[in-house]
Parts: structure tokens; sequence; C-alpha cells
């Protein structure tokens, strides 16, 4: 059996239920600007896309898209961050899990992912977080778990990626990673698990022999 070194965590959906956060983020920008409220698909879509990536999308068709980009700039992120929900259990799991596995975040957040993680006191349970700054192409682009990958010296078996959304698992099968679903049974993954307390009974067997 090949050891696992590392875990690497999306953060919206996966750590976090970031869905009211984003919603609020992105009316606020839509109401600057006298656009329609987020509908349902452009919730769905700009959850699990960079922030210029959703205004390119939200102002697709508008001439004031550029104006759009530059505000967003501008935006405290302080607001909306306190509106970001803990998942269930993901604290305890990490801190037990963290000394058996390096942990790693790869997401299309940005400047925020600091300030989340501050605010949310899990500072010190990931080994290394890989945000759109740290990277040139976001996912689904697979750079940001290849980095992952190259920093711990860990080849694609000795990792897992965890998500929620077609864009995870499209980034973890470019990288060759074993991809983990996080409720969401309709993706291609190689578990499933509604709780992250599942994720011990699915890794911890993988940490025979391990040392970081």
């Amino acid at each position: 059996m090949i050891r696992m070194k590392v875990i690497i965590y999306d953060c919206d959906g996966v750590l976090f239920d970031s869905k009211e956060a984003n919603k609020a983020f992105y009316n606020h920008i839509l109401k600057r600007f006298g656009m329609p409220l987020l509908s349902r698909e452009q919730l769905e879509y700009v959850h699990v896309s960079t922030s210029l990536g959703a205004i390119d999308h939200l102002f697709k068709s508008s001439p004031l898209r550029d104006e759009a980009k530059a505000f967003l700039q501008g935006v405290d992120n302080a607001p909306f961050i306190p509106l970001l929900r803990l998942e269930p259990n993901v604290r305890e799991v990490l801190e037990y899990l963290h000394p058996n596995f390096y942990t790693a975040i790869a997401t299309n957040r940005g400047v925020s992912m600091s300030c989340i993680i501050e605010e949310h006191h899990l500072d010190g349970l990931f080994d290394m977080i890989v945000t759109t700054l740290d990277v040139k192409n976001p996912k689904p682009d697979p750079e940001c778990l290849l980095r992952i990958l190259n920093h711990f010296e860990a080849g694609p078996n000795e990792a897992v990626y965890i998500g929620d959304s077609e864009v995870d698992s499209q980034v973890a099968g470019a990288a060759n990673v074993p991809f983990i679903s996080y409720k969401n049974p309709d993706l291609r993954a190689s578990y499933y698990f509604n709780d992250h307390m599942d994720l011990v009974k699915i890794l911890l067997p993988r940490t025979e022999g391990l040392s970081k």
C-alpha cells in the first residue's frame, strides 16, 4: 500500500458553507451597478469561480464590466466573512488528522483566504494554502494541486483532493490525484462522504508507517 502524505481541501462548500456569503458579496456589487440580483444559476457559477471570472460572467452583456472589475478590487471582504459557516466537525477532524498528514487548501479564493482562516480560528491546521494569488491558472487548471504536490515532494497517488463541484473533480482528474466528493453523490470520485468525521474512517487506515 502506498502511504498517503497530503490531504488537499477545496474551501467553499467543503470547509465552509459559503453560499450566503458569496450571495451577499456579489449582490452588493450588482446593486452598486443597478443590476438584477443573483439568480440561482448565477449563484452556482460564482460559488466555484474566481472573483474576476464571476464578474465576467455576471456582466458579460454589460458595458459596465470593466468598471465592475475595478470596483471589485476595492470591496472590503470583512463584512461578508462572518456569513461563512464552518462545516460541522471540520476543526475537530483537522486536529485529529493533522499529526499524520500534511494538510493544504487549493481554492479559487484570493485575498479573503487569510482573513477567513483567522476569523474561524483554523490557524496552524494547514501546512500550505494555494489561492488564485499563487498561480497563473486557477481551477479548473491543475496548477494549484501540482504546486502542492511539488512542495511536499508527493506523487499524485500520495495525496487526495476533497471537493464538492464538477470543477473540483476536473482538477483532481487533471492532476491524477484521487478525488473525494463531499455532499455530492453525482460526481465521479474514489470516495464519498457527508460528514467530516467520516474522513477519519476513509483516511486513517492509510497512515500506517507514516512520519510527516
